[in-house]
């Protein structure tokens, strides 16, 4: 049975933090669906200081330890890789091992959607390794819809598939 009772605190990255952060992110990939043979996207993963300088780098903490992070990737910035104006992008979701089935993603889309909603974006997007499962369902689970017009392949045998999810108004905002 999976322990929720901790709180969550989803939050900007802290240089301090952009060295392990990276390395967080690359073993969660690794240990997940990425094929081990992408080794120049591991080094993308590895690089969270230069994600934290021309994106929005976030952390997930869990009883005061990071376990998460996520890269907000707004249209048009230098990591953004499907989004459109009226868009935010998230990419690089990862949860260490020993803190996932424990609302750690969960947590941090719903920053991703709300930091969207306070920037005025119509629309979240995401692309997903169509072998990772585990990711489809937790999407769809959270209510979003699948793109295939945008699915895409960066490299030959990478296939991504795109996920989108509109941002609803509220009034007053």
């Amino acid at each position: 049975m999976s322990d929720r009772s901790s709180a969550i605190v989803v939050r900007d990255a802290r240089p301090d933090e952009w060295d392990a952060v990276g390395e967080l992110t690359v073993l969660s990939y690794l240990d997940g669906a990425m094929p081990e043979a992408e080794t120049d996207y591991v080094d993308q993963l590895r690089r969270a200081d230069s994600r934290a300088q021309t994106a929005i780098l976030l952390v997930a903490e869990l009883d005061g330890r990071v376990v998460g992070t996520v890269t907000i990737t707004p249209a048009g910035s230098p990591w953004s890789e499907i989004a459109v104006p009226g868009e935010l992008e998230f990419r690089m979701l990862a949860v260490a091992s020993s803190a996932r089935r424990r609302g750690v993603a969960e947590a941090m889309v719903a920053a991703c959607v709300e930091r969207a909603r306070v920037h005025g974006d119509q629309r979240v997007v995401i692309s997903v390794l169509d072998d990772n499962e585990p990711a489809h369902q937790l999407y769809g689970k959270l209510g979003f819809d699948r793109a295939p017009d945008r699915d895409w392949s960066p490299v030959p045998g990478v296939n991504l598939l795109a996920y989108t999810y509109d941002v609803e108004w509220r009034p007053g905002q």
